[in-house]
């Protein structure tokens, strides 16, 4: 891939923006992007050297899982079992938002993956949704820190503290929310409460039993 400049503010050409990041994710690399929650850091969930890549980048044991961003409730049916009508129609009211629900992943998904289950979400942010829209594909969404270390969110810092490493940085100036999705396991019959971030599990349950 030929040099870039890794820092791409994308109010200054987000269709440019876009279709960078477009081809970093074809050609297996990662990037740093916005999105509804903290900065992610991502790439093609499918590419065994974006996995890789990522992994290295942030120093964790190579079974951790990542959660992943889908454009929307078409494009997630094509990597998960939605059983019920209960559960697709609670996924329809929850999102866009910041909450990511681990789901059971179908045969054909959970084959290249590697594992019986995973977390999505779609979210509510134009860069992460026209990008979804445009690669027809999951995009993984990790926090931009080392394992065991806070997330960090200045692009600055980022450029700093991981440039060597990464295709890209995309930031926007509009940056307000710096709070985790929430997470919760929706692989049983009820939510179970994982990790509680932008969204409250009280205002998730209560749009879960409407």
């Amino acid at each position: 891939m030929k040099e870039i400049n890794k820092l791409v503010l994308i109010e200054d050409n987000f269709n440019s923006a876009i279709q960078l990041a477009i081809q970093i994710y074809d050609a297996g690399g990662v990037f740093v992007y916005p999105t509804d929650t903290i900065y992610g850091l991502g790439g093609n969930p499918f590419d065994e050297r974006t996995i890789k890549k990522i992994n290295e980048i942030k120093g964790r044991i190579e079974n951790q899982k990542f959660i992943f961003l889908v454009s929307d409730l078409d494009e997630l049916k094509n990597y998960v079992q939605i059983k019920t009508d209960l559960l697709h129609d609670f996924l329809n009211r929850i999102w866009p938002a910041p909450v990511s629900i681990i789901l059971e992943l179908n045969g054909e998904t959970s084959k290249k993956l590697k594992v019986p289950t995973a977390a999505f979400r779609i979210p509510n942010h134009k860069f992460c949704s026209v990008l979804l829209s445009r690669i027809n594909s999951p995009l993984i969404s990790t926090s931009v820190n080392k394992s065991g270390k806070h997330p960090v969110n200045d692009e600055k810092i980022i450029l700093n503290e991981f440039g060597e490493e990464l295709d890209a940085i995309f930031y926007s100036k509009n940056k307000s929310i710096f709070s985790a999705s929430t997470l919760i396991d929706l692989t049983r019959d009820n939510p179970k409460l994982i990790r509680e971030g932008a969204v409250k599990f009280e205002s998730i349950l209560r749009k879960f039993y409407t």
